[in-house]
């Protein structure tokens, strides 16, 4: 689809691909036991070069709705777990790499150009439920939500 909002399961592919893939997929089912909880709001912090873009690849290709992604998770051990089908591609994922926004020197414009970039894919998407592409992100989200029963998740 797009960039930002269900970005697809190319690049959680070209991972698998990989000489140095290590199934990662038992995280998927640690957070399918957290949505819809209090604990929905989960931190994934590891050092640096230790898989943190990977990781969101994944999760993004098997939460977003944008893609079909049953194939590529078959054989890994999430698809062992009884969550596995009922999320699998059902969500709309917001993805954002911070590393590609990065600018020190102008953070607030650095922060503006996101919003606007997920804003306008969200306007393609949803247009017939937003006023204008220039709403306040979250209010739009909100909107979202209100009129359609599905959140947005984000990965970032």
């Amino acid at each position: 689809m797009g960039n930002y909002l269900n970005p697809g399961n190319q690049g959680f592919k070209e991972s698998v691909n990989s000489k140095i893939y290590v199934d990662k997929t038992e995280l998927i089912s640690y957070t399918n036991e957290c949505l819809n909880t209090e604990q929905k709001f989960i931190c994934v912090s590891r050092p640096r070069r230790f898989g943190k873009s990977m990781t969101l690849k994944m999760l993004a290709a098997y939460y977003g709705n944008g893609c079909e992604s049953g194939a590529l998770f078959e054989s890994f051990k999430i698809a062992e777990k009884h969550s596995y089908a009922e999320h699998l591609n059902k969500y709309n994922v917001i993805y954002v790499n911070m590393v590609d926004f990065v600018d020190r020197d102008r953070i607030d414009k650095m922060l503006d150009y996101l919003k606007a970039e997920i804003m306008e894919e969200l306007y393609e998407e949803y247009a017939v439920y937003l006023r204008s592409p220039d709403m306040v992100l979250s209010a739009a989200l909100q909107k979202i939500y209100a009129k359609t029963g599905h959140t947005v998740h984000c990965s970032d």
